[in-house]
């Protein structure tokens, strides 16, 4: 292999290659169809600026929008029982929980927080639907 090859090859190859403009850079608008650039949506705390459809938002930029300068303290929640009622459908209630545990990256459907709002303590608990 020349030099050519080993040096030349992977630059230019590094040129073409196509940038990542990212799908993560851009969000559609579910109701609109408007694409949002993600840096507005965020400072517009999840609403579009188009027709204030309002998005998703995780349970932590919640708390960093409710609680003063974002300064708050996660609490832990109790673990569960893992089939408390034996629950039957078509999926095992064991396996709903494990996907659902999967899916979100957390151990509960619930976050609980600590902090102040305006200056006042508050304890917060979030709901996740995702």
């Amino acid at each position: 292999m020349s030099w050519l090859s080993r040096v030349v090859r992977p630059k230019i190859q590094a040129v073409l290659r196509k940038r990542d403009t990212g799908d993560s850079l851009w969000q559609k608008c579910p109701a609109c169809d408007q694409m949002i650039f993600h840096r507005e949506l965020s400072d517009n705390l999840g609403v579009c600026p188009g027709c204030d459809h309002h998005m998703r938002i995780t349970p932590q930029d919640r708390f960093n929008a409710l609680f003063d300068n974002a300064h708050y303290e996660m609490l832990p929640t109790p673990q569960v029982m893992a089939d408390p009622l034996k629950f039957r459908d078509q999926k095992k209630y064991p396996d709903r929980l494990r996907e659902a545990r999967h899916n979100t990256g957390r151990d509960e459907a619930m976050s609980v927080a600590q902090g102040e709002i305006d200056t006042l303590p508050a304890t917060v608990a979030i709901q996740d639907f995702a």
